[in-house]
């Protein structure tokens, strides 16, 4: 699966700082140092369909300024990220809207790209969907079978038993949400899970691979039955094929922790393998304070926004006024400082000289650093910029330094 037009970087002077993000197992900050010299960072993508929410392009936005700021520290970045194109949501939606699954996902894939593409966001080194990595998920599934970490449920309605792993096997599991068993519990079916299946030995207990169903997709791999594999195995799958585990950073949503990223490193674990390093979550976008979802329809889109003739730097700029690690809600009055922001940086970066922008460059890595204080950041550039706006002389080269140092760190091309 391609991904989207790739950018170049300027370069700008001086030197990275070491960049520390909240890990969410030790609930701590961690310096992402790299191995050898490179990070290794798997997000989960997108589910294709109402592609792409501001919750979306805040977590892609997110995993983009940590790119940066790594590439910024001298460390190669290698970063995957997939495609979750054959599922029971993707399904459920095509059914509703009469539309083929594989239409569906094509258009809102492109769609995805597009707007990743107007946000100015780097893309992964590869881009992968489920559909075309049935193979090697399978042979994830086949390696748990043969440890002997699974077990079978048999249904009337298809062709074959489905394949669960045995938590049992995973002793670590709950490591990484740090939930307890009744938070699980609580929300595990509305989370794609299916704890009251009989014959499972744990409510909790991750399908690997499922049966082929009529009038559902399913594949044939070696090995197993024909069908289709469960959620979780896919990341368990995609990031040791492409990244090889342990990787350095896993990401993406918050409501990913649990059951996801949790069953994601259980399924690892079961084979005596480290997922990850560090487990970083952005937090939720919400609406009228509710979690912005699919599920609930109370989404803002991007293309929407862009079609109504909003910039998507603006959009950017809006993102990065709130921290990561908090929930925030969108409001139209956020949106507007947004614009109104990127028109006072356009008007700084327009005179011929401005007051010196090494000290800025300076701010905004220390910002970023520090567990992406990104409005930090933004209020040191405000700052400039309004500065720049009222002075009377300064230094020529400053405002192509700031510039430069937008686009290289924050992403932002003004």
């Amino acid at each position: 699966m391609h991904t989207w037009p790739a950018l170049d970087l300027p370069a700008i002077p001086g030197e990275g700082h070491p960049l520390r993000l909240h890990d969410t197992p030790s609930q701590s900050l961690v310096a992402i140092t790299g191995t050898d010299g490179t990070a290794r960072m798997y997000v989960c993508g997108i589910t294709p369909y109402d592609a792409t929410h501001l919750g979306h392009a805040a977590t892609y936005v997110t995993f983009d300024i940590i790119g940066r700021a790594l590439r910024d520290n001298g460390i190669d970045v290698r970063y995957v990220e997939n495609v979750t194109d054959v599922d029971e949501p993707l399904l459920e939606r095509a059914e509703r809207d009469g539309l083929a699954w594989q239409d569906l996902a094509t258009a809102e894939i492109a769609l995805f790209r597009e707007d990743m593409t107007a946000l100015g966001v780097l893309p992964p080194d590869e881009l992968v969907g489920v559909v075309e990595s049935i193979d090697l998920i399978a042979a994830a599934v086949r390696r748990l079978v043969d440890a002997g970490v699974t077990y079978e449920v048999s249904d009337d309605t298809a062709s074959g038993a489905d394949i669960y792993l045995d938590l049992a096997a995973a002793s670590a599991f709950g490591e990484v949400s740090g939930w307890s068993r009744a938070e699980m519990d609580a929300v595990i079916r509305e989370r794609g899970g299916d704890p009251d299946r009989p014959g499972k030995r744990d409510p909790l207990d991750p399908l690997l691979w499922r049966a082929a169903r009529v009038d559902e997709p399913s594949w044939s791999p070696e090995g197993l039955t024909p069908g289709r594999p469960g959620w979780h195995i896919e990341c368990t799958a995609i990031a040791d094929a492409k990244l090889g585990l342990p990787i350095d950073i896993q990401g993406g949503g918050s409501d990913l922790v649990f059951p996801h990223h949790e069953m994601s490193a259980a399924q690892a674990e079961a084979v005596s393998q480290d997922f990850a390093r560090a487990y970083v979550h952005q937090e939720m976008v919400g609406l009228d304070g509710a979690k912005m979802s699919k599920s609930k329809g109370n989404l803002v889109l991007v293309s929407r926004l862009r079609a109504e003739g909003i910039d998507p730097m603006a959009i950017r700029l809006l993102l990065l006024a709130h921290r990561y690690d908090v929930p925030w809600d969108f409001t139209r009055a956020d949106l507007d400082a947004a614009q109104e922001r990127l028109a006072r940086w356009r008007a700084g970066l327009s005179v011929n000289e401005a007051p010196a922008a090494e000290g800025v460059v300076e701010a905004i890595r220390a910002a970023v650093a520090d567990n992406l204080d990104t409005p930090r950041a933004l209020a040191v550039v405000d700052e400039w910029a309004a500065g720049a706006v009222a002075a009377e002389s300064g230094e020529a080269h400053a405002p192509g330094l700031v510039a430069r140092a937008l686009d290289a760190l924050l992403g932002v091309r003004v």
